[in-house]
């Protein structure tokens, strides 16, 4: 009988080195399907925080009021405050929160201490006594993980004219024309510079202090 020939040592090998190849190239096609996926749901979840983010910003600007919540050491009523990272204004909040009335909002850019910054936004209630603030719950984080970032300010000047933008808004006494707020939270994904106007007229309340009339004595301190 003839003697049938089996695999030799070599070609079982040269099988064996083959079939890794081919299986280390499906794990290495899936794992980079995994990752594509994952980062494909990272971006989607971090555009959703950052439209969030710029919807309840600018919804709120927009309804900014010249309520007073401060004064100057001169007496003066102060209605809004900005600095590069932190914005005051008293504005309605939306939904079941509007029953509480309007609000004072302080919008801030805090340093989270780990080489990034958190936007985040502190609510407090204004006694109608004219009593301090008082806060609402804590602080709520807008968004997370921003490398650095800004807020600039924009009015009217004497002349009716818009002016240019200002790191800081000093005027307490009337409210900016424009907020921008401008912030660099890296990776794929990108923070569109926002504009957001403030629908008071800014006029109003420059000289006469119009829409703050007669309410020194019950200025929020």
């Amino acid at each position: 009988m003839r003697r049938m020939n089996g695999f030799s040592l070599m070609e079982v090998l040269a099988a064996l080195a083959l079939l890794t190849i081919v299986l280390l190239g499906v794990y290495s096609g899936i794992s980079t399907a995994s990752r594509i996926v994952r980062s494909g749901d990272q971006a989607i979840e971090r555009m959703d925080e950052i439209r969030s983010a710029q919807s309840f910003l600018r919804g709120e600007l927009a309804q900014a009021l010249a309520v007073p919540f401060d004064e100057t050491d001169d007496g003066d009523p102060i209605v809004f405050a900005g600095t590069a990272h932190t914005l005051r204004y008293v504005a309605p909040m939306p939904g079941y929160l509007s029953k509480l009335g309007p609000q004072l909002q302080t919008v801030s850019l805090v340093d989270d201490g780990r080489q990034s910054y958190r936007l985040e936004v502190t609510l407090a209630m204004l006694p109608p006594d004219g009593g301090a603030p008082q806060p609402i719950g804590e602080p709520e984080v807008l968004l997370r993980g921003i490398r650095k970032g800004s807020i600039s300010y924009r009015g009217m000047d004497d002349q009716n004219r818009p002016g240019d933008w200002q790191e800081s808004w000093d005027d307490g006494r009337r409210t900016p024309s424009l907020v921008r707020i401008e912030l660099d939270i890296g990776g794929n994904v990108t923070f569109p510079t926002l504009v957001a106007p403030i629908r008071i007229d800014a006029s109003a309340s420059r000289n006469g202090l119009s829409l703050t009339r007669g309410t020194r004595g019950s200025v929020i301190r």
